[in-house]
């Protein structure tokens, strides 16, 4: 059973076979002649980190225009990179690519799939595009955070712009902001709440944004040493945390209880070494009691929290909720229609097919559940892959964090991070689709490079231990 579960999940790849037979492999150093007498391509690494960076820095306050302009750049510099690339070494090129970059590719390959075969091709072929930026951002991202001293530069971008964010949603609350739509439903005893949404424009893409900044800036107090960052990453995590709850997001909400609860549950297993035998037992239910009875006392002694998390479980009572079910019901539709490959990615795909199916009075831009989404535009056999490359992320993340943890390595806190963040923004994205704007996407695909970016294959464990290089 464990060498099928190995197998599925690629544990014991041996990428050194695939190599020596590979067309594919050997475009890569076709440039490196020219690399070699390059004096700007000698600081590769750092270029690479600067242009994530910029990324990160920009995407809250400009247009996705722009964001696209940078990526881009990245995914420019990316093939560049690749096919300048030194002929590695069979250990280094096992770090390189790891089994998320395969299933990655994997899910692109169905992704162009769907595109040819497509009822809307054009619209399609757009959201392909899109998607293909946010992979090789991926790719590049993986390439550089293999350095801990540029994955620490680029976190502490993120989380020094995400506190700029939080700062100025916690600034609407206290004065006042006009909102620019209705975010809840009017007759409701929350119509009057104000919903926070900062520089993004929308409380639900806020909290999206929000969820990785609050699991780093949470890493963040663990992993940098000295009192002042620490005390930084505190007033960080407080305050991301503070003004993701504003949102009045519930999906945020659902999301940033995911991202806790998980985070800690790795917490207490990052510290079980440490503990004596006998706390060993009670660590983990204390654990989950505390975190349970917090929620409770919240929910019951705080108006607008409770009124929120009750509208939950309405059902078709609170208008949000009957629009969802009504958007939902008609993807299900949209699915058995074309059950096999989809109709395609992107929005605009989207809007061209669901017309064809919705319910009177409830139109929508998407599908407002991403497992929904990646069904409808790729079908059962991309919903399919999806789920793979969650399984095999959250695997190797595992897998790694217990290598990290047995030599009590600090980086262990950037990976918890990075898993318990794509625990919430999928939780997140149960009941909604912001994880597809530029401002989210990007970040749901630094926590799969930071994850990717741990990787050590068995063959690497055994040449150079289990320090970081």
């Amino acid at each position: 059973m464990n060498s099928v579960w190995q197998q599925f999940t690629l544990s014991n790849l041996r990428l050194y076979q695939w190599r020596s037979a590979s067309y594919l492999y050997r475009v890569v150093g076709l440039l490196q002649s020219w690399r070699s007498g390059s004096l700007l391509l000698q600081w590769s690494e750092p270029i690479g980190a600067l242009l994530v960076a910029l990324v990160f820095a920009l995407a809250p306050f400009t247009s996705n225009a722009l964001v696209g302009v940078l990526l881009v750049a990245c995914g420019a510099f990316w093939l560049l990179l690749t096919l300048s690339d030194d002929l590695v070494s069979s250990s280094e090129l096992s770090r390189r690519i790891t089994p998320i970059h395969l299933i990655v590719l994997l899910y692109w390959g169905i992704y162009t799939v769907a595109t040819a075969l497509s009822p809307v091709k054009v619209e399609a072929a757009k959201g392909l595009g899109k998607l293909t930026l946010y992979l090789v951002f991926f790719a590049l991202m993986s390439m550089v955070l293999r350095s801990p001293r540029l994955r620490a530069w680029i976190i502490g971008v993120f989380l020094h712009i995400s506190l700029i964010v939080s700062v100025y949603g916690i600034r609407q609350y206290l004065f006042g902001v006009e909102e620019l739509a209705t975010w809840t439903d009017p007759t409701s005893e929350s119509a009057n709440v104000t919903r926070v949404f900062s520089y993004l424009g929308n409380p639900n893409l806020l909290a999206g944004y929000l969820l990785p900044a609050v699991a780093l800036s949470l890493a963040a107090i663990f992993a940098w040493q000295r009192w002042l960052p620490k005390a930084l990453a505190v007033t960080m995590f407080l305050l991301n945390s503070g003004c993701l709850i504003l949102t009045y997001s519930r999906g945020g909400w659902i999301g940033f209880v995911i991202c806790l609860l998980l985070f800690l549950v790795m917490l207490v297993f990052w510290y079980s070494l440490q503990l004596p035998p006998r706390w060993r037992i009670w660590a983990m239910p204390s654990l989950l009691g505390i975190c349970v009875a917090a929620m409770a006392l919240g929910v019951i002694f705080v108006p607008p929290l409770r009124h929120r998390v009750a509208s939950m479980f309405a059902g078709r009572e609170d208008s949000s909720n009957n629009f969802r079910i009504n958007v939902w019901y008609a993807v299900l539709d949209m699915i058995r229609d074309r059950p096999i490959i989809g109709i395609g990615p992107g929005n605009n795909a989207f809007n061209k097919i669901y017309p064809l199916f919705q319910r009177p009075r409830f139109t929508a831009l998407s599908a407002y559940s991403i497992f929904l989404e990646v069904a409808v535009e790729t079908g059962l056999i991309g919903f399919s892959c999806f789920l793979w490359l969650l399984i095999v992320t959250f695997n190797l993340g595992v897998q790694q964090l217990k290598r990290l943890r047995d030599s009590f390595n600090p980086q262990g806190f950037w990976l918890m991070a990075a898993i318990s963040a794509i625990a919430g923004m999928l939780g997140h994205g149960l009941v909604d689709t912001v994880w597809y704007r530029p401002e989210v996407s990007t970040l749901w695909w630094l926590m799969v490079a930071l994850i990717a970016s741990y990787y050590f294959p068995p063959q690497v464990n055994m040449l150079m231990g289990d320090g970081e290089r």
